[in-house]
């Protein structure tokens, strides 16, 4: 194989799902943002989600090089994706939310990693585009719950156990390999489920040993938070939901890979917020010891909803 050959930047296609027109304008403006920055051999795929009169608007809508489908799979985001994924012969498909728009430079933060024949798998940072003020009891730790990157993950290139699921990418043959996503998990419409990305991360890695998924901090998304996300009943069913996911991946692979990240944020990661919390407050903060008790309202939330999850499978 030639220098050439070896450096070869990989073909992409950018995977965006979309089930709602509620979601329009910020659509347009991830699919726009995305065309902008896809190469020549590149492709912009928007999978709609059992929604004809979606579909048919966007096809008229979206900006040129786009190609609507409908998702052929099972109704959810799960379906939307191995669509995406049935639906192109691109060497790395890169999965983007229709409601995060990207940055300039995304894509080629997302593409670079590939150059290292191990990386198998790419994710970034998912910023919070608060559409309402943020609540000052929501501490940073659990912006997870929201869809996006939380305090306690690295700021640096390393390796991770699963990406994001706003905006992630792996190599197509390996997605091809393992199944595509589990459509038994994942989410459906608004109800607070996930786990998709973490039970897809684990396969590639069993099946592939030695291979990485690696975290780029510099391929960045804007993420919306909607208001109806900053509301304590979405907080407490979305810990609740958590739990519950967690607990249909280790049915499926096991506690050790599937709660080995887990281990660490609650050992590291909410010790330090909780702590954080406590001192804002000494601060003069008064919301400090909110978020620290928030921290460990959600963390017994999500322990719950596992416990459930997990007594449900007996």
């Amino acid at each position: 194989m030639s220098t050439a050959e070896q450096v070869r930047r990989p073909t992409v296609a950018i995977v965006v799902c979309a089930y709602t027109e509620r979601r329009w304008d910020v659509l347009m403006d991830c699919l726009s943002a995305a065309t902008v920055q896809a190469g020549p051999s590149d492709e912009v795929l928007l999978v709609v989600d059992h929604n004809d009169h979606l579909r048919e608007a966007a096809a008229a809508a979206a900006p040129a090089g786009v190609r609507v489908v409908a998702n052929t799979g099972a109704v959810g985001l799960s379906g939307g994706r191995n669509t995406g994924l049935s639906s192109t012969d691109k060497d790395v498909v890169v999965f983007l939310d229709d409601d995060a728009v990207p940055q300039t430079g995304w894509l080629d933060a997302q593409v670079l990693p590939y150059a290292d024949p191990e990386v198998v798998g790419v994710g970034g940072v998912a910023a919070p585009k608060w559409l309402s003020p943020r609540p000052a009891w929501f501490p940073e730790e659990f912006l997870w719950v929201v869809g996006c990157t939380f305090r306690g993950i690295p700021p640096r290139p390393h390796d991770i156990r699963n990406p994001i699921g706003a905006n992630m990418s792996f190599r197509r043959e390996v997605l091809a390999h393992v199944g595509g996503f589990s459509e038994q998990l994942g989410r459906v419409g608004t109800l607070p489920v996930g786990c998709e990305e973490t039970e897809l991360s684990i396969k590639v890695t069993a099946a592939f040993p030695g291979r990485r998924i690696v975290h780029s901090p510099v391929s960045r998304v804007h993420h919306q938070v909607t208001r109806d996300r900053v509301r304590w009943s979405y907080f407490a069913s979305r810990c609740w939901s958590e739990g519950l996911s967690k607990a249909a991946v280790t049915r499926l692979h096991g506690s050790g890979s599937a709660l080995a990240s887990e281990r660490r944020y609650v050992s590291r990661v909410l010790p330090s917020g909780f702590a954080l919390g406590v001192r804002d407050a000494l601060h003069g903060d008064v919301w400090g010891l909110a978020r620290s008790v928030v921290l460990v309202l959600g963390l017994l939330l999500t322990v719950l909803g596992y416990a459930r999850g997990r007594a449900s499978s007996t």
